[in-house]
């Protein structure tokens, strides 16, 4: 009988790229993307690869890169619709998180080129 050890994901931020990763296994199973607003982490999208999926990885990613927006002093808004959910069932961030707003669309429409 042999035994599959798996890792911990781990979840890393990646400045240069404006996102969070979540990696199994060293490989990269999913993301949440991000650009800073002064005082803000506006994050915008978060997902997870197909061969991933219905393993709490979305979750996982999202709790640990908010608690590293709190860690810097930053405050969140959430525009991506699952950290906006995910942030409905975890008050313990509702003190750092901020509306998205007209203005905050806007600017990070003209942030993405879009």
């Amino acid at each position: 009988m042999s035994e599959q050890t798996t890792a911990s994901p781990v979840v890393r931020r990646v400045d240069a790229r404006h996102r969070y990763e979540i990696l199994v296994d060293e490989t990269r199973a999913g993301l949440t993307s991000y650009r800073d607003r002064d005082d803000q982490r506006v994050f915008f999208h978060t997902e997870i690869d197909d061969a991933y999926a219905g393993q709490g990885l979305a979750a996982a990613l999202v709790q640990q890169a908010l608690a590293d927006v709190r860690a810097s002093g930053l405050r969140i808004v959430p525009v991506c619709p699952y950290v906006a959910k995910f942030l409905t069932k975890h008050l313990e961030f509702a003190d750092i998180t901020d509306p998205v707003t007209p203005e905050v669309l806007s600017w990070l429409d003209a942030r993405l080129g879009r």
